[in-house]
């Protein structure tokens, strides 16, 4: 059950927010030490900074969560996460189901904090998004929250261009992120810090914990830049607060981040990690261990608290929160919902777009005009039809917006209608955005967008995925449904060679749960992949397309490309019990298996093409489709991918082949490499006629 604030003779302290702030802080103690698991020192020291900003600065409503214009606030420095669980509890922040309505319970209730880092806790060891409501994204690896942040600033900039009016301004939010040493020092931030500075996210505010502590000792070890300097570079506004307990000067520093208009803000706060405790935090151990009976009992003492009490919870602090984030978040959440109103009179078209936008609806007739691609032994590459698609769409799906690492020409992610336009400085309401050659913040960037109800796509090549997984593994966390564009999807690159031929790529993509990975065969079945990822809206999407030409299949001859939904279908029309082998591929590779089946007909060997495009969408499907596809008691199959077979084992079995990559690539045009790795139809066929040899001989 919920417990209620405990009843009990308040410390002695100066004020009603000084016994907010060591409520905070004890919760911390008394949470990793009982978990003997967590971080109690980053939330013990900057316990002042989070709860002055909760308390005078932050718009949020605890009763409405979800509120569109709500702040933003991203705990960054996960590790520090009893900092957000005991803000989310103290200001009575209300549950929500996956549907966003009330359950009726807190978001983090008092038992949930004892119950910090244990199964079914909604406090679990660092902040995840859709498990506890008001985390507005999960973090932990260091540096993704405050990529994030600047993709929910971004995305704060677009909604201001796109639906404020005169009179009517129902975007005006702001992002506040705290971070720590670690998350400055991953290189993920300084992308995401550079971006923000080039376009001038003055709604946009990170508050640095600086406290000198890293796992190893003193930062001193290895981190000795100047950040302040390095972000003015960046083109932010910096402001610095000498104590992390003067909060007086914390509100004077955000003050002036309210009345900056041109620039994103760094306020760089010096803090004493555990601050209370006897080694004031001089020593790793009160950033990342329990702090022991004796020293718990000190910290205690220190703030006035009663030594030996666990877990208390003094009315007054709740009745603080209540009075100043509660009052003042109600009041201007009421206000927005009066304005919305006015709004829907005033601009019913606008207003029925918006609707759609935070219901995580799709526009009406959102793919009436999608492309249908006719039959071409040439074809395209399935980059191009991508493309094609996209712009296709864009028009009549105004929040589907994103843009590409500096390769939006090769990725072909670029919307080129009329109205598109270019995000950027003094242009927010464009629908291109130029990501530079910052793949890693490309990724986090988009997911802060799509958290906040956009459908966000990233462009680049699949090789570089790598400098991508951070964001695409949390986007699955999540279940946000980013679209993660990737060309150039093969050793079929050809002349850049090994450095940008994908091999293992793929696999490492398949190997992530929740992430929904769709490698087409042509144009059409491009198109059908956009039509799978737009309809879904639980979990993020990749999309790997060629650079070269894959043939447009001859749709009368073969199945229709709607067979992609399930994500695997027999292109062959025969009954597949007759057939004496299965060919199986997935993107380029499966016009490489039909112009085999084609040979291996004429020696009179009947072949069962299979399209794979999505292994995740075809796991989904019930066994009696599986088995219909891939028939039990035909043995003899052949797997054909340009790249690592490492998985196709469970499709072909223990006695077929696979035709892959099991090496690096080489430097030279693309259909010569292709021949000299032997993924070809002559290859294919010599393992079709070896598998219904043995599978021949098996039967006598």
């Amino acid at each position: 059950m919920d417990a209620q604030p405990n009843a009990f003779d308040p410390p002695a302290v100066a004020d009603a927010d000084q016994l907010a702030i060591d409520t905070l802080r004890t919760l911390a103690i008394d949470a990793v030490e009982k978990a003997q698991s967590g971080h109690a020192g980053a939330p013990m020291g900057f316990a002042p900074v989070a709860y002055a900003l909760w308390s005078r600065v932050l718009r949020y409503d605890p009763k409405a969560p979800l509120w569109p214009d709500r702040d933003r606030f991203v705990l960054s420095n996960g590790h520090a996460s009893m900092l957000l669980y005991g803000l989310l509890h103290l200001a009575g922040v209300v549950g929500l189901d996956k549907r966003g309505k009330p359950t009726g319970k807190p978001a983090v209730s008092l038992d949930d904090i004892k119950a910090f880092r244990q199964l079914g806790s909604a406090c679990p060891g660092h902040p995840e998004h859709g498990h506890t409501t008001g985390v507005e994204t999960t973090t932990g690896p260091l540096g993704q929250g405050v990529g994030n942040s600047v993709g929910m600033a971004m995305a704060g900039r677009w909604l201001a261009a796109r639906f404020n009016r005169p009179d009517h301004e129902l975007f005006c939010h702001r992002v506040y992120a705290i971070c720590s040493d670690g998350d400055l020092m991953e290189g993920v931030s300084g992308e995401a810090a550079s971006l923000a500075g080039h376009n001038k996210l003055a709604n946009l505010c990170w508050i640095y914990d600086d406290n000198n502590v890293s796992i190893e000792g003193s930062t001193s070890l290895a981190f000795t830049e100047d950040v302040a300097e390095r972000f003015a570079g960046y083109g932010w506004a910096v402001q610095r607060v000498a104590d992390a307990n003067d909060t007086q000067a914390l509100l004077r520093a955000l003050e002036a981040f309210a009345e900056t208009d041109d620039k994103p803000t760094l306020i760089i706060v010096k803090s004493v990690i555990g601050y209370g405790a006897p080694h004031k935090g001089g020593t790793s151990k009160a950033h990342s261990d329990p702090l022991g009976p004796e020293e718990v009992k000190a910290a205690k003492r220190a703030y006035g608290w009663p030594e030996d009490a666990q877990f208390e919870v003094p009315p007054a602090a709740v009745e603080r929160f209540a009075e100043t984030l509660g009052v003042r978040g109600a009041a201007a959440s009421e206000a927005w919902t009066r304005l919305r109103r006015a709004y829907a009179k005033s601009y019913p078209e606008l207003s029925a777009e918006l609707d759609a936008l935070l219901a995580g609806k799709a526009p009406r007739d959102w793919d009436r005009e999608i492309p249908v691609f006719p039959a071409d032994p040439k074809g395209m590459a399935t980059r191009a039809a991508s493309g094609k698609v996209l712009n296709a769409i864009g028009p009549r799906w105004c929040w589907l917006l994103g843009g590409s690492a500096d390769l939006a020409p090769s990725t072909k992610t670029l919307l080129e209608f009329d109205d598109a336009g270019a995000f950027g400085p003094g242009t927010y309401g464009g629908r291109n955005f130029h990501f530079g050659v910052r793949e890693h913040a490309m990724g986090t960037i988009v997911n802060g967008l799509t958290l906040s109800g956009l459908r966000a796509y990233t462009g680049t090549f699949l090789v570089f995925s790598d400098y991508m997984r951070p964001p695409i593994r949390l986007a699955a966390l999540m279940g946000a449904p980013a679209i993660f564009v990737f060309s150039h999807d093969s050793i079929g690159v050809g002349e850049d060679g090994p450095t940008h031929q994908p091999v293992e790529q793929l696999a490492a993509l398949r190997a992530i749960p929740d992430l929904m990975v769709l490698r087409p065969a042509d144009a059409n079945e491009t198109a059908e992949a956009w039509r799978v990822i737009l309809r879904q809206r639980d979990k993020p999407a990749c999309l790997i397309l060629s650079r070269q030409a894959a043939p447009t299949i001859n749709r009368t001859a073969y199945a229709p490309a709607a067979g992609v939904a399930k994500g695997a279908y027999a292109l062959s029309r025969g009954d597949p019990a007759k057939a004496d082998v299965i060919l199986m591929g997935s993107g380029t590779e499966v016009g490489l298996c039909l112009a085999a089946a084609e040979t291996l007909a004429d020696e009179g060997v009947r072949a069962h093409v299979v399209s794979m495009p999505s292994w995740d969408l075809f796991e989904a499907q019930d066994q009696a489709y599986r088995d219909q596809v891939l028939p039990p008691g035909l043995t003899a199959r052949v797997g054909v991918e340009a790249a690592s077979p490492l998985g196709w084992d469970r499709y072909v079995g223990p006695t077929g082949e696979v035709v892959a990559m099991h090496s690096f690539g080489a430097s030279a045009p693309g259909p010569d490499v292709m021949r000299h790795f032997g993924i070809t139809p002559e290859a294919i066929c010599a393992a079709a006629r070896r598998q219904v040899g043995r599978a021949k001989g098996q039967d006598h």
